[in-house]
């Protein structure tokens, strides 16, 4: 499954970890992308959504 939000575009972000000593190291943010089954332009399509797409009501979901 993709890192990104079909619906926002949201995906992955890096950055450093950093240490006490001021050390860094790379690191990744990954959103957190659900399988949902929403309804888009009348009929049932299953999409990667982020959780807030799916909290701030931009999809209608499929029952």
């Amino acid at each position: 499954m993709a890192n990104v939000c079909e619906i926002c575009g949201k995906g992955e972000r890096s950055g450093f970890n950093v240490s006490h000593s001021h050390l860094k190291t790379k690191r990744t943010w990954k959103p957190n992308i659900q399988k949902v089954r929403a309804m888009v332009n009348g009929k049932v399509k299953q999409l990667n959504t982020c959780t807030r797409c799916l909290r701030s009501g931009k999809i209608q979901r499929a029952m």
